[in-house]
């Protein structure tokens, strides 16, 4: 009985929580803007800093979003399997602090120690990058890729398909990372992605 509940009250949260994209622009080919932004352990990190890596698994999440929360160890997995693969995973928080008060960075730092995450966790308090990359939502992923001393984004949509049972997920991000390191082409390189709604300030 008490299951059932608790699922009952995450299906009436993710409702309210999570839309189809409102207005989804493919980045795909393009080059990755370039960002400096501050984590949650107090360091300016920047896309550059990343220049010797392979590729770069950028995932758009945010504290309260209980479809975002479902991905946690879907993050840490990702992170420890590529990041040895030189292909490491930074998030960054675009939810305007504004209007959601556990966004601020103080309220990140808590929630990445709570979580345990193996990355760094980045604020875009302006909103800035969130706005160049087009993101739309939490979670949102975009794979870049190291290319003629550019980065290249070459994914972006979903993590997986299905945010409840990991078990029954098609691994959408980490079939895409293994096409690149493989030298293939991602079969399908952009993926509807569902999760809460990035509120821009007006």
């Amino acid at each position: 009985m008490m299951k059932r509940y608790c699922t009952a009250i995450l299906s009436l949260l993710l409702m309210a929580s999570f839309r189809t994209e409102p207005k989804r622009i493919v980045m795909l080919g393009k080059e990755a803007p370039a960002f400096s932004l501050t984590a949650t352990d107090g360091r300016i990190v920047q896309l550059h800093d990343f220049d010797s890596a392979k590729g770069l698994i950028v995932v758009f999440t945010c504290n309260h979003c209980p479809f975002a929360r479902l991905y946690t160890d879907r993050f840490n997995a990702l992170a420890d399997r590529y990041t040895p693969l030189k292909v490491p995973l930074i998030a960054i928080n675009p939810m305007d602090s504004l209007l959601y008060e556990t966004e601020t960075l103080e309220g990140m730092r808590v929630f990445a120690a709570s979580m345990q995450y193996h990355f760094s966790y980045l604020q875009d308090r302006t909103q800035q990058v969130a706005a160049a990359f087009h993101a739309t939502h939490t979670p949102q992923v975009f794979v870049l890729w190291r290319e003629n001393s550019k980065w290249i984004i070459r994914y972006q949509g979903a993590i997986d398909n299905n945010g409840q049972h990991p078990e029954l997920a098609a691994p959408f991000v980490a079939q895409a990372v293994d096409a690149l390191l493989r030298g293939d082409t991602i079969a399908q390189p952009e993926r509807l992605s569902l999760g809460c709604e990035i509120n821009y300030r007006k």
